[in-house]
């Protein structure tokens, strides 16, 4: 798609990671190893980011919208090891995307969030239900909102902490006169294959 040659790096910060990135010239395009296979990467290890770091040319491009929110070596972590810090035009289009959604919604306004932890999600969920009509709530985070809701949920992924928040958001909701809907059913195995 780049009608270029990539280079790989079997390593993310590593001899590899530093022989591919030496060697490039202005054009040119290195892939190294996922930063997710290092286990400093999750603890915004500063050494990390200080590798990373080291391997560019002084400036930091971060296009991952999805994991921007994340305090990690490669997204927060090395962007205090370069002398620039910049969002990427992926980032740019995404905010872009949503700014307009928040400020001018079309109705009926519908937010969709998953995910495993609620902690992740908790300015996210406060600040929607002053502009949504409905949160539709799935993934792992969905039992912690049930458990809440007084249901059992047996061995299901809960994050204890955050039962008195669902309650919390719930009632908000319910005073608003907006929806947070849940799953109404599940499956359910004893083991997975």
């Amino acid at each position: 798609l780049l009608d270029t040659d990539v280079k790989f790096a079997a390593d993310t910060t590593g001899d590899s990671a530093k022989s591919v990135t030496a060697s490039l010239n202005d054009g040119d395009v290195a892939l190294l190893e996922n930063v997710r296979f290092d286990p400093r990467e999750e603890k915004n290890d500063d050494t990390l980011a200080m590798e990373l770091a080291d391997l560019s040319d002084g400036i930091y491009v971060n296009d991952a919208f999805g994991t921007a929110h994340r305090a990690h070596s490669s997204t927060e972590g090395v962007a205090h090891h370069v002398d620039e810090a910049v969002a990427g035009f992926l980032m740019e289009k995404e905010i872009t995307f949503l700014n307009g959604t928040l400020e001018h919604p079309e109705k009926p306004f519908v937010a969709v969030l998953g995910g495993a932890k609620v902690s992740d999600k908790i300015g996210v969920i406060e600040n929607l239900l002053d502009k949504v009509d409905e949160i539709l709530i799935g993934g792992g985070m969905a039992y912690t909102f049930l458990k809440a809701k007084g249901y059992e949920i047996g061995n299901s992924l809960v994050d204890e902490t955050k039962i008195d928040y669902c309650k919390e958001m719930l009632a908000k909701a319910e005073k608003l006169g907006k929806k947070i809907l849940l799953p109404v059913d599940a499956v359910t195995i004893k083991d997975f294959p």
